[in-house]
């Protein structure tokens, strides 16, 4: 079982910055893909960005030039920088992760971290 601890998020204006991050920790596992997801009130979770093992990212078309996502393969660790943060931005934000361990394919999620934004 892998476990994702996610750290940073808050309360910020319009137009700030934020920046999240989530380690993977566990036994045995390879991660292949580590990303990041969000919830606003009302809405069904919604895929923001995404990246796999290597360098291949994969955004919400309402975050690109936005937001930028970004791995430390060595440390289990994925980051999300939030810029030009924007009031509909606000929401739960959930680190994914999708690994391999014991010959299985497995999906984990953090526990989520809220991300308010003021207008």
């Amino acid at each position: 079982q892998v476990t994702l601890v996610e750290s940073g998020g808050g309360l910020v204006q319009a137009g700030g910055s934020l920046s999240l991050s989530c380690t993977a920790s566990g036994s045995m596992f390879r991660i292949n893909a580590m990303g990041w997801y969000r919830r606003a009130p009302g809405k069904q979770r919604e895929l923001v960005a995404t990246m796999t093992s290597g360098t291949s990212a994969n955004y919400a078309d309402s975050v690109k030039g936005r937001f930028t996502i970004s791995r430390d393969n060595a440390r289990n660790t994925v980051y999300l920088q939030m810029n030009s943060l924007k009031p509909e931005d606000t929401a739960v934000y959930y680190c994914n992760a999708k690994y391999y361990s014991g010959g299985y394919y497995n999906e984990n999620w953090g526990q989520g971290t809220q991300v308010t934004v003021s207008s």
